[in-house]
C-alpha cells in the first residue's frame, strides 16, 4: 500500500496535467449525454471560479488546511470547462447554423470544402454554405453536409472551391437501422454535419468565383502531386495503392481484400497514417538537419523547420487523430529540448489530450483517437517490462526482439476496444509487425526520396522500381500471414461493461507484473471472474433468443431467422454472394447477436413457396400477385412485400388476415407512400424498412 501510495503521488508530481486532462473529459462527457443549458453551465462556471479565487485571501494555515477542498473546486472548474467546449463545438447551438433557418423552399449557396471523390455511381464531397437565399432576400450562414454528384462530365470537373446554387431539399442522414451496424449518424454528428443530397445535372448551377483558401488549396494540390508521382512511378495497382495509404492517407484506391487483409494480420495502422509515420518523419528530418551545418548549430532554427515540416505533413494527411496527437506530442517535446525541460511522457500525452480536445470535445469518441492514446500508452509503460524479458547478443536479434515488444505491448492496452468496435483480434500481429515495419519503414523514406525528386525522371524511375519491390513484398507477406491457421480470433461481442471491466483486468495485472503488488494481482483475478460470469450471462442470453430480422439493405432483400446461436438466411442471390454487403449489413448483427451457425431443426422452421413459419409466427413474402385458392382466409403474422408488385393493399384482405405489413427496401419509395396511404386509409399497421430501418422482432 506504501508503495501504491509513493507511485500515485509520483504519478501526480511527474505528470500534473492529469489532473486538469481526467475532469476535462468528465466534462465533455457529462454534456453530450446529459445536455445541460447554457446558463446553468455559466452560472457554475462564475460560482467555481469566485469560490477558488477566494481561497487566496486565507492565511497559509487554513490554505494548508483547505487544499483538499480547494482541489475539488479546481476539478470541478476544470469539469464546467469541459462542459462549455463540448457545447461551443455543437453547431446545432449556433444561431447562424444553416439547419436553424432552412426549409425545404430555400436554395441554397454552397462552396466544394473538398475536391470531390469518385464513387461507384456518383462522386462524393463535402459542401460548406455560404447563404440561404429566400426570394429576393439571402442570409449568411454556416455548417456543412454531403453531396452525392451523379456521374457526368460537368460534375466530373468540380474542384475545391467551387461556388453552387442547389435547388434541390437537403435529407437528413440516417442509419440503416440493421442491428449492430456502424452508427453512420453519429459518426457524422461528431464531425457537425447532420444533411446530405444528391443532385443530378439539372439540380444544380455552377456560379461564378471561387472560395478556395491558399493553405488548403496548397495541401490538396501538393496531395494531387504527391499522388500522380505515385502513379507513374509506382508499378502495379496494389503497390500503387498502399503507397498512397502509406505516405499521405489516401485510401480510395486500395482495394477492400488488401485492407482486410492487413486488418487481419494486425498492421493496419501502418495504411491509416498513425503516430508511426509521425516518428519515421521525425526521425528523417532530423537526420536530414543535422547533415546541414547551418541548421545543425542552430537549434532553434532546426527545430521550427522541423515542426513546420511535421504540421504540413500533418494536414496534407487530412489530420487525422491519430497523427494530430502525435504532432502535438511531438511539438510539445521539441518546445521542451529547446527550453532544455524534460517533461513526463505522460504529461506530454495529457497535455496533448487537452489540447486536441479543447480544439474538438468529440475526438473522445473517434476510434483512431483511443486506439493512437491507448498504444503510446501500452508502449510507454509496458515496453520496457516486456523487452527485459529477454536479451540476444545477437544485434538482429535483439533488433527483432525489440520490434516484438513494442508490438505487444502497444496491444495489450488496445484488445478490449479491438473487441468491442471490430469483433476480432490478430493471432500473429507480432509476426506481421516484425516483418512489415521494416517494409514499411524503408518504403516510406522512399516515397518521400521518390516525390522529391519526381522532377528527375530517370533517378525518380529508379527509386520508384525500387520502393515498388518493397511494397510488393509487404502486400505478398501480409496475404501471406493471412493464410495461417487460426489468424484471425473474431466474432467476438463485448458489451460497455465487459469492455470496461476486462480494461480494469488489464490494469491490475499489469500493475502486478511491474511493482509485484499483490492486491493488484488479488484484485484482477476478482474482476477476471466478473468478467467471465458477465461473457457468460451475454452467452445465456444469445442462447435464448428468438428474432426475426428484415433488413435494409438497398434494392435487396434479406431476412434472418434466428434461433438461439442459429440462423435460417433468406435472401437474393445477390446478397448472398455479395462481401461487401455480408461484412457491412450481415456480419455486424450476427456479431451483436451471437448467431454463428446457419442450420438448426426444421421442427422450429418451415417453408412452402411464400409461406414460411418460424415457432409460431406465420409470415408472407410477396413480390407478384399471387392468390392461392385457401379453403378459408389464411391468418398471418406478417406480409412482406417486395421488388415492386402491382399489388393494392385492399386486394389481399380477402385472402389474408394479417398483424402487419413489411415493405422491404427492394421497392421504390413512390410505391412505398401509395402501400402507406392505403394501409393508414385501413388501419393497418406497416412497416417500411427504407424509411424506419429494418424491422426486428424478439419474442
Amino acid at each position: 500500500m506504501i508503495m501504491s501510495r509513493r507511485y500515485k503521488i509520483y504519478i501526480w508530481k511527474k505528470a500534473p496535467f492529469l489532473r486538469i486532462v481526467l475532469p476535462f473529459i468528465c466534462g465533455i462527457i457529462i454534456q453530450y449525454y446529459l445536455d445541460f443549458p447554457i446558463q446553468d453551465m455559466i452560472f457554475g462556471f462564475l460560482a467555481s471560479a469566485i469560490l477558488f479565487l477566494s481561497f487566496r485571501l486565507f492565511k497559509r494555515y487554513y490554505k494548508f488546511k483547505t487544499s483538499f477542498l480547494r482541489g475539488m473546486i479546481l476539478s470541478f472548474l476544470v469539469v464546467v470547462l469541459g462542459m462549455l467546449v463540448t457545447f461551443q463545438k455543437d453547431i446545432r447551438n449556433h444561431k447562424k447554423w444553416y439547419g436553424n433557418k432552412y426549409t425545404v423552399e430555400n436554395t441554397l449557396v454552397v462552396y466544394l470544402n473538398e475536391p470531390p471523390v469518385e464513387k461507384a455511381k456518383s462522386y462524393k464531397a463535402l459542401a460548406r454554405v455560404e447563404s440561404i437565399h429566400r426570394g429576393s432576400s439571402a442570409e449568411n450562414v454556416i455548417g456543412e453536409f454531403i453531396i452525392y454528384f451523379a456521374k457526368d462530365p460537368l460534375s466530373k470537373n468540380l474542384k475545391y472551391g467551387d461556388r453552387l446554387l442547389l435547388n434541390k431539399p437537403l435529407q437528413p442522414i440516417k442509419n440503416s437501422g440493421n442491428p449492430g451496424e456502424f452508427d453512420y449518424i453519429q459518426h457524422l454528428a461528431f464531425q457537425q454535419i447532420y444533411h446530405q443530397v444528391f443532385l443530378r445535372k439539372n439540380e444544380w448551377v455552377l456560379l461564378k468565383g471561387n472560395n478556395s483558401k491558399f493553405v488548403k488549396s496548397t495541401l490538396f494540390n501538393s496531395r494531387e502531386y504527391a499522388i500522380n508521382t505515385i502513379e507513374k512511378y509506382i508499378s502495379g495497382a496494389n503497390q500503387s495503392g498502399l503507397a498512397k495509404a502509406l505516405l499521405i492517407g489516401y485510401r480510395v484506391d486500395l482495394e477492400k481484400d488488401l485492407v482486410q487483409a492487413y486488418s487481419n494480420a494486425g498492421v493496419v495502422h501502418l495504411i491509416a497514417i498513425s503516430g508511426l509515420h509521425m516518428a519515421l518523419i521525425y526521425g528523417l528530418l532530423y537526420w536530414m538537419a543535422m547533415k546541414i551545418p547551418l541548421l545543425k548549430r542552430s537549434t532553434t532554427t532546426r527545430t521550427i523547420i522541423i515542426l513546420l515540416c511535421l504540421w504540413f505533413f500533418a494536414f496534407l494527411t487530412g489530420a487525422p487523430p491519430s497523427v494530430m496527437r502525435a504532432a502535438v506530442m511531438f511539438s510539445f517535446i521539441a518546445a521542451g529540448s529547446l527550453f532544455q525541460k524534460n517533461s513526463s511522457i505522460f504529461n506530454s500525452l495529457a497535455l496533448s489530450a487537452f489540447v486536441l480536445l479543447c480544439f474538438n470535445p468529440y475526438l473522445l469518441w473517434n476510434v483512431g483517437f483511443q486506439l493512437s492514446y491507448l498504444a503510446v500508452l501500452g508502449i510507454v509503460i509496458l515496453q520496457k517490462p516486456i523487452n527485459n524479458w529477454f536479451y540476444f547478443k545477437n544485434k538482429i536479434l535483439n533488433y527483432t526482439w525489440e520490434i516484438a515488444s513494442v508490438s505487444i505491448s502497444a496491444q495489450i492496452l488496445t484488445i478490449p476496444i479491438c473487441f468491442y468496435y471490430f469483433h476480432q483480434l490478430p493471432i500473429y500481429f507480432i509476426i506481421a509487425n516484425i516483418i512489415a515495419i521494416p517494409l514499411a519503414t524503408v518504403a516510406l523514406w522512399g516515397l518521400i526520396a521518390l516525390v522529391g525528386v519526381s522532377p528527375i525522371p530517370v533517378i525518380a524511375d529508379f527509386i520508384g522500381n525500387i520502393v515498388s519491390g518493397f511494397l510488393w513484398l509487404m502486400n505478398k507477406s501480409v496475404l501471406f500471414i493471412n493464410t495461417f491457421p487460426f489468424a484471425l480470433w473474431e466474432n467476438v461481442s463485448l458489451s460497455v461493461w465487459s469492455t470496461l471491466t476486462l480494461y480494469t483486468v488489464f490494469c491490475c495485472l499489469c500493475f502486478w507484473l511491474i511493482k509485484k503488488n499483490q492486491a493488484a494481482l488479488k484484485t484482477g483475478l476478482i474482476l477476471a471472474l466478473l468478467f467471465v460470469l458477465q461473457i457468460t450471462h451475454q452467452k445465456w442470453q444469445a442462447f435464448n433468443q428468438r428474432t426475426i430480422i428484415v433488413y435494409n439493405i438497398p434494392s435487396q432483400n434479406a431476412l434472418d431467422f434466428i434461433n438461439g446461436n442459429k440462423y435460417k438466411f433468406i435472401a437474393d442471390p445477390e446478397v448472398q454472394s455479395n462481401k461487401l454487403i455480408y461484412n457491412f449489413h450481415l456480419k455486424p448483427s450476427r456479431i451483436l447477436l451471437q448467431a454463428h451457425k446457419n442450420d438448426y431443426k426444421n421442427d422450429v422452421f418451415f417453408s412452402s413457396g411464400n409461406f414460411y413459419k418460424f415457432f409460431d409466427k406465420r409470415i408472407v413474402i410477396l413480390d407478384t400477385l399471387m392468390h392461392p385458392v385457401l379453403p378459408k382466409r389464411l391468418k398471418v403474422d406478417y406480409i412482406i412485400l417486395t421488388k415492386n408488385p402491382k399489388i393494392k393493399i385492399a386486394d389481399l384482405l380477402p385472402y389474408y388476415e394479417c398483424e402487419q405489413i413489411i415493405f422491404t427496401s427492394s421497392n421504390s419509395m413512390w410505391k412505398i407512400g401509395e402501400w402507406k396511404k392505403e394501409c393508414e386509409e385501413l388501419f393497418l399497421r406497416f412497416h417500411s424498412v427504407s424509411e424506419q430501418g429494418a424491422f426486428v422482432i424478439a419474442f
